[in-house]
């Protein structure tokens, strides 16, 4: 959730000879990876009446904080007509627009009695952070609105009414595959990224396997028929047998699969790694060697788990992850988990942004792509059968 200020610079406005047009500063913050969306519903009680033929008509301006102590609007609600005690509609709101994924950075709110020429009254504000918006609910808490003039006005001032929170409900929602946003949208001119890089690396190692046999599971869905949330779902829909027959079986399966399961999250890398590791697990004579590609957005909500995962399954095969999760490479620090430490560096991280060629040369840049993810595996490899004594078998005569 930490956000970092990428530049902040300003520049002069040039018009007019020998005079000062002022300037204008530009400023930049790198977006969480936060997808969570929430809907809330806000309420409010006894709030100043400034109509002077009848009530207020208030309604709420939310403010998020920046890092340099700035406030930008992210959003305002309906205004409620005529109403000391308006009961808002449930809007829905990204996190990372409310509060850029940092849960306790500042959400100041304002409210205001709506007036129809645009000059609305200030009624009075109050300061949370989504964190406490979310306990808010369960803890029956009450925000004063304060109006700092009247407060320096008044002697006996204590607010400006109150607001609480009716309801606040978080959605996971990772993306609808049919929108062009997505990064599962299936463009019937072009394969998507994932498509994409799953085809670049898959019709490398295929030639690799002997049987072309590739068992294909995703994560971060809610399967049918009953809609429960899975991180461990076979991509042919065949619990009892997930393999696809080759690459282009497995596109195949994860086309069908997006039509049919809903992206939800979080997003849990454990299952699905140690899944692979039970199976690496079965063959210990060097005959076989599993290598796993996850292919994600970058978020990953069971980090601890994960590195649990990969410490334990260093001892038998190896992890691929392209996504944005530099943490679990382990070139320059061995992952570790509860004080161990992965036995093997067997993750290779490579960020598919790094490779999207804007000049639309996606061969030349898929194949870049390909060779950066499966640099590291004959190093691992040799490295897995060393330390294991395991030696080549003898070429069979001709």
């Amino acid at each position: 959730g930490a956000t970092i200020i990428l530049s902040c610079t300003a520049h002069k406005i040039i018009g007019i000879p020998g005079k000062k047009c002022g300037a204008i500063v530009l400023s930049a913050e790198e977006l969480s990876n936060c997808r969570d969306i929430i809907t809330m519903q806000l309420c409010a009680n006894k709030l100043d009446k400034k109509d002077f033929f009848g009530k207020s008509d208030p309604f709420l301006v939310f403010y998020r904080s920046n890092e340099d102590g700035t406030f930008t609007i992210c959003h305002k609600t309906e205004v409620v007509k005529n109403n000391l005690n308006p009961v808002w509609q449930p809007f829905s709101i990204p996190v990372r627009s409310l509060c850029n994924g940092d849960y306790d950075r500042t959400v100041k709110i304002d409210v205001y009695d709506w007036d129809r020429d645009g000059s609305h009254d200030f009624i009075g504000e109050f300061a949370t952070s989504y964190r406490e918006l979310s306990r808010a609910q369960n803890q029956f808490t009450v925000y004063e609105v304060s109006n700092p003039r009247k407060k320096c006005k008044k002697k006996k001032y204590i607010n400006s009414g109150t607001v609480s929170v009716g309801q606040l409900t978080k959605c996971l929602f990772t993306g609808n595959p049919s929108q062009p946003t997505s990064l599962h949208y299936m463009s019937p001119y072009q394969l998507s990224s994932y498509a994409m890089a799953l085809k670049a690396v898959g019709e490398i190692i295929q030639d690799y396997d002997s049987d072309k046999l590739f068992p294909a599971y995703g994560f971060g869905a809610k399967v049918p028929p009953d809609g429960k949330v899975s991180h461990q779902f076979p991509l042919n829909n065949n619990l009892d047998n997930p393999n696809c027959e080759g690459i282009e079986g497995v596109l195949e399966s994860y086309f069908q699969s997006l039509r049919t399961v809903q992206l939800y999250g979080p997003t849990n890398f454990a299952p699905v790694i140690n899944q692979v590791a039970c199976l690496a697990a079965q063959v210990t004579d060097g005959s076989q060697y599993y290598v796993l590609l996850i292919i994600t957005d970058g978020v990953i909500s069971d980090m601890l788990q994960t590195k649990e995962a990969i410490v334990s399954v260093s001892q038998s095969c190896v992890c691929l992850l392209s996504s944005a999760m530099e943490e679990l490479d382990g070139d320059e620090v061995r992952v570790s988990s509860r004080g161990r430490y992965a036995e093997r560096d067997i993750v290779q991280f490579v960020p598919f942004r790094d490779y999207v060629d804007h000049s639309g040369n996606h061969i030349l840049s898929m194949a870049r792509l390909a060779k950066d993810v499966l640099a590291e595996i004959p190093e691992q490899l040799l490295s897995y059968m060393k330390t294991r004594d395991i030696k080549p078998l003898s070429a069979r005569p001709q």
